[in-house]
């Protein structure tokens, strides 16, 4: 089966209660004025302008596929979304002038919005079955095993650090620091079914298979009903804040460790395309991807346009596909995002590059993994076939 990591908070909505007014119409054009931060190079305090047009360069309608409904984790893209954006329920969309910090490129940003609004399909998947969405999310340990048939080329690496994670009772399990200690204990954990970060972690001796639960679906009334006893696996920029502040029943401080940090070194939320538009696009990606770089920049240090824009999408959405989404968690996630590295400059420190060492690491890892799921990646697989810093611009960083 295909990889996908998946997001609980979409329970959040039946947890809490919280409700939203759909607007009376699919579309909601929102003429408010928006900025979204510098419109050059971050080059050691100093910014240098540029020629930032798209226009004949990039589709006039820059399509861009996510992995979610609208959430902080997906602030980048629409930091780069600017006034007059139309907000569309019944796609779940958002479509405006695609801007480089204050100035319009002269072409337009859509960001198509995943989970439940896609059928809970791949980005990979849905870029495959319509060429005319020219990027999408893709993790790198989807792009390794879809590598032989669906292959992807990542051409900006989103976030340094997978916000996922696996979540305990601190007050459970005081003694438990890490995901190492669950294994030990032989806490039950809760997962996403077929997600290769636990074929690894059992396959390794970090966890055993008797004690993993690939059954949850992202309710967290479980979570609450057994008081703690078994840890699950969430978001670091999300679930915590929840289950803290907006679960009832629960209300209290969880514990948690990255998937990252033991081993599986994952790259997430990788703004990726289908091979062929390496060469085809090449001219709009020298211009685009450097936009993308500084607008993740931007959106880490100066958030408010972005969230925003996503906080006007969600209630644009209405009730349509169950999601709700606060203010406070959009606030939780950027601090969480940029305390923990989540999004940070890559081991040469410039924004959004990849390190081919560490996705040769990730591949040597996954290959045995995807091939015992019988999804075995290409033959030979190497780290420039998934991954490219080919329009990275490095004088872009924190």
């Amino acid at each position: 089966m295909q990889h996908r990591l998946s997001k609980s908070l979409v329970a959040l909505s039946v947890a809490t209660g919280l409700a939203l007014t759909a607007c009376g119409s699919d579309a909601k054009t929102v003429t408010e004025p928006t900025t979204g931060g510098t419109t050059a190079a971050t080059t050691g305090g100093t910014t240098a302008m540029a020629d930032v047009s798209l226009k004949g360069l990039c589709p006039d309608e820059v399509k861009v596929q996510t992995d979610w409904l609208p959430e902080a984790e997906h602030g980048f893209l629409y930091n780069m979304i600017g006034a007059g954006y139309t907000v569309s329920k019944d796609n779940a969309t958002v479509t405006g002038p695609l801007m480089a910090g204050t100035v319009d490129t002269g072409v337009k940003l859509t960001v198509i919005s995943g989970g439940g609004a896609s059928g809970f399909s791949t980005d990979t998947a849905l870029m495959y079955k319509d060429k005319s969405i020219l990027l999408g999310f893709v993790y790198t340990d989807e792009a390794i095993q879809n590598s032989e048939k669906f292959p992807t080329v990542a051409i900006e690496s989103g976030y340094e650090k997978n916000p996922q994670m696996i979540m305990w009772d601190p007050a459970t399990y005081p003694d438990v620091k890490g995901i190492a200690d669950l294994g030990t204990k032989k806490v039950n954990i809760r997962y996403f079914g077929g997600a290769a970060y636990m074929d690894f972690l059992t396959s390794t001796g970090i966890l055993s298979k008797e004690q993993v639960d690939g059954s949850y679906q992202g309710d967290p009334s479980l979570f609450v009903a057994d008081e703690g006893k078994a840890a699950q696996q969430g978001f670091g920029s999300a679930e915590p804040y929840a289950y803290e502040k907006e679960i009832a029943g629960w209300m209290k401080p969880v514990a948690y460790q990255y998937i990252n940090d033991v081993g599986w070194k994952n790259y997430a939320e990788s703004i990726a395309t289908l091979p062929e538009n390496i060469t085809k696009y090449s001219d709009c990606f020298k211009k685009l991807v450097p936009i993308i770089q500084q607008s993740a920049v931007d959106y880490i240090t100066t958030p408010d346009n972005g969230n925003k824009v996503i906080l006007d999408a969600v209630a644009g959405f209405g009730s349509n596909f169950g999601w709700t989404y606060s203010a406070g968690t959009a606030a939780y996630a950027v601090a969480t995002i940029k305390k923990d590295g989540l999004v940070a400059n890559g081991a040469d420190g410039v924004m959004g590059s990849f390190d081919e060492a560490r996705v040769t690491d990730l591949i040597a890892k996954a290959i045995p993994v995807y091939t015992a799921q019988d999804s075995p990646p290409k033959a030979g697989l190497k780290a420039s076939d998934i991954v490219t810093n080919q329009f990275i611009d490095p004088n872009i960083h924190l």
